[in-house]
């Protein structure tokens, strides 16, 4: 079993930034693969990022546009989600999930735990 809890979440400028936090429980998160994805009021969930057991491969979703980093500390228990240049758009519940199947996957299946979600919030 993993325990997600993410954090960092907020209100911020257009063209600002934050930093959000995914820690996890349980002494085998190595093992686990770690997505971002989010949810904005009355639109389906959507993968953002992607980070391989290790932390030495990531994905992105193309709407990333080399705005956001993911990243990950095992021995923290910790992925992370730095997101510069914020667009209102980017407007949305944060959600961040573990699973072990595949590498860095960008299907909501794939994971199997979910953590609570962190909002965020982008003005223009």
């Amino acid at each position: 079993q993993v325990q997600l809890v993410e954090s960092g979440g907020g209100l911020v400028q257009a063209g600002g930034s934050l930093r959000l936090s995914c820690a996890a429980s349980g002494r085998t998160f190595s093992s686990y693969t770690v997505g971002w994805f989010r949810q904005a009021p009355g639109e389906a969930r959507e993968w953002v990022a992607s980070i391989n057991r290790s932390g030495s491969v990531t994905y992105y979703a193309d709407f990333v546009g080399g705005r956001f980093t993911i990243d990950r500390d095992n021995a923290k228990n910790t992925v992370y989600l730095q997101m510069n240049s914020l667009k209102p758009a980017d407007t949305a519940v944060y959600y961040c999930a573990a699973g072990q199947r595949g590498h860095g996957s960008s299907y909501s299946g794939d994971y199997d735990y979910w953590g609570q979600g962190t909002q965020v919030t982008v003005s223009s």
